[in-house]
């Protein structure tokens, strides 16, 4: 067995080196190599990188221009919240062989499937509508031209590279997206960052008992934990398991589950810190900027974006807008996409990137429907910051039936067979829930207090 496990190490050598002469026994390994590193993650890292939308943008620049470093310690918080409860879908997805909506349409009844996948799409379709109006200010701020314009190019580029790209390279295309985003961590490098402190907000909470600070508080939660993350998540790993002809179901096929599971579990770690890595940046960016120079009414990224220019330099305007163009590209097919899995799997259409368009029409009906109606929200006189506030309660409420469902789900037999979820990624999950709940309750609460 050593002499054949030899024989092969050195038969790969011989092929990695490209035909050359054999790799010596002490040859260094292969050098790092970012694509590599990229083809490794999947399905955690695509979501967790969609989770910084430029709404979510405009939520952490306002969270940072209004209360300055102090907030930033809710990245810390939300992080295991997050993780947990993306791990416990993506672990659904893969058991199961079905994303949420295709097990909960197996196990609970029709009315409650139907309830949750309208308000989904209501919500993924107006957050695609102010992603896109964000991205098209971004784009006037460096090029000029027509906002409608931009947002008609922006939409149709998403939406048809969706149907028509071959699947493989399209979840390629996603991952280096993920790299724009690294554009709010090369801003800080032109802010004058007061690092005691937003160090000192990132470690210890420090709290404001007003209204202004707890709706802020809760529009974080909001945006960090949205539920088009676990519908796609859920639904990528199904996906990932159809494309592989090696892969079946773990729930029919037992051998390599742990394997699949760590898998899952690294995927979504690296996912969710870099989504928080990337908020934290945003937060203290805004707070060494805007904060710090007293501007405090910051609703959007495309603000933010302007409102740098002449705080932190035309560079930093710059690096902000172009992140906000590239985040964009990447959320809005993860929105269209999650709206056209939840509604797919619910009605159990064939669904899935990797089938082509006649394989799975209705499928495909349905995401460019999002996306068009997307598009169409920025031709209406609808004020785009209500369209985000009202999109935000209406993620705030859908998350905690959606999360009561997925912790339920992750407890039955007969969903999960021998793989049910125990032990503290269970707990970690329903803690995950009981903070949302808070959350809405608390958006409640502030309402019915303004009022």
């Amino acid at each position: 067995m050593a002499d054949r496990n030899k024989s092969n190490s050195k038969r790969h050598a011989h092929k990695d080196s490209g035909g050359g002469k054999p790799a010596s026994k002490t040859e260094p390994h292969q050098p790092f190599r970012l694509r590599d590193i990229a083809k490794a993650l999947g399905p955690g890292l695509i979501t967790g990188a969609s989770d910084d939308d430029p709404s979510g943008i405009g939520t952490y620049s306002q969270a940072g221009a209004q209360l300055g470093y102090g907030v930033g310690w809710t990245m810390l918080l939300t992080f295991p919240l997050m993780a947990a409860i993306q791990e416990i879908s993506a672990r659904v997805g893969r058991v199961t062989g079905h994303g949420i909506s295709g097990n909960v349409c197996r196990h609970y009844p029709a009315s409650l499937l139907n309830v949750v996948v309208m308000l989904l799409f209501i919500a993924n379709t107006i957050n695609i509508a102010a992603d896109l109006g964000a991205m098209a200010d971004a784009t006037k701020l460096l090029i000029g031209g027509h906002g409608i314009l931009y947002v008609v190019i922006f939409g149709v580029i998403s939406v048809v590279a969706q149907i028509f790209l071959d699947y493989k390279r399209y979840v390629s295309v996603l991952k280096w997206l993920t790299l724009s985003l690294f554009a709010y961590v090369a801003a800080l490098a032109f802010a004058k960052v007061s690092w005691g402190e937003a160090l000192a907000g990132a470690l210890i909470p420090r709290v404001t008992w007003s209204a202004d600070y707890f709706t802020t508080i809760v529009a974080i939660f909001g945006t960090t934990i949205s539920p088009y993350l676990f519908f796609w998540q859920a639904s990528q790993e199904a996906e990932d398991q159809r494309v592989d002809v090696h892969k079946q179901p773990l729930i029919e096929k037992h051998y390599g589950a742990q394997k699949e599971f760590h898998r899952i579990r690294a995927d979504t770690i690296v996912g969710m810190a870099f989504s928080n890595l990337i908020a934290l940046s945003i937060i203290v960016m805004a707070a060494a900027t805007l904060h710090a120079a007293g501007k405090t009414d910051i609703q959007t990224s495309a603000q933010a974006a302007e409102a740098l220019k002449p705080i932190a330099g035309a560079f930093a305007e710059v690096i902000f807008a172009l992140g906000i163009v590239g985040t964009g590209l990447l959320a809005i097919p993860v929105l269209a996409g999650a709206t056209a899995y939840a509604v797919g799997e619910g009605r159990r259409w064939p669904v899935g990137l990797a089938r082509k368009p006649k394989e799975a029409a209705a499928f495909y009906a349905v995401l460019a429907l999002s996306g068009a109606l997307g598009i169409a929200l920025n031709f209406t006189p609808i004020n785009p910051i209500s369209a985000l506030y009202w999109s935000a309660v209406i993620n705030g409420v859908l998350a905690v039936p959606v999360m009561v469902l997925l912790m339920f789900m992750a407890r039955r037999k007969d969903v999960m067979g021998r793989f049910v979820i125990g032990g503290p990624l269970y707990w970690l999950g329903w803690l995950s829930t009981m903070v949302m709940l808070l959350s809405v309750l608390a958006m409640a609460a502030g309402f019915f207090v303004g009022e």
